[in-house]
């Protein structure tokens, strides 16, 4: 249940906010604010916590990315202890470098423009490789916005502009127009 509305929350993470209905505490017309994970529809107004959520969504992220290192690290040193051969060991080590920073690369450009989903289907092993440079592109964006939150914006404001135009030209009942002779 959305807290706000006293409706059930809307399940359109590919598209642009839909519009939306009249809600359960009044007759709120036009496009919702669609919520980001870790921050709802606090993104919107600043609200509820939202410099708390975004400075735990910072350290959580760093710590995850920390934690992530850790456990690469007893991986690589099961890769000593195994004795396969610096050349395995080169290429475990630039696998991993290089799908962190694509990986990065492409956490990042998603949180500016929505990425097309069968490019995101067909990296989903380079990203679960590079895991590393997502969370730590989480931390970097959330440092200074909520992930996501720009484009979130960019797309509410086209959203209800849209909506502005569309309920303008609407004006009045239709069937009381006096029809022409």
């Amino acid at each position: 249940m959305n807290d706000e509305t006293g409706t059930g929350t809307q399940d359109t993470p590919e598209g642009p906010p839909s519009e939306g209905t009249a809600t359960g505490t009044g007759t709120q017309t036009g496009p919702r604010p669609e919520p980001l994970r870790f921050f709802g529809t606090t993104w919107l107004k600043h609200d509820d916590g939202y410099t708390a959520r975004r400075i735990a969504a910072s350290a959580g992220s760093l710590l995850a990315a920390v934690a992530a290192c850790l456990i690469l690290r007893f991986a690589y040193q099961g890769i000593q202890i195994a004795d396969v051969g610096s050349l395995v060991i080169l290429l475990v080590i630039v696998m991993f470098a290089i799908c962190s920073a694509l990986a990065f690369g492409h956490t990042w450009e998603a949180f500016k423009k929505r990425p097309d989903p069968d490019r995101q289907a067909s990296l989903r092993g380079l990203l679960a490789i590079g895991f590393v440079g997502s969370l730590l592109a989480y931390f970097a964006r959330s440092l200074v916005e909520a992930p996501g939150e720009n484009l979130h914006r960019q797309e509410y404001e086209a959203a209800l502009t849209q909506h502005e135009k569309r309920t303008k030209r609407r004006t009045g009942n239709p069937s009381k127009k006096r029809r022409r002779s």
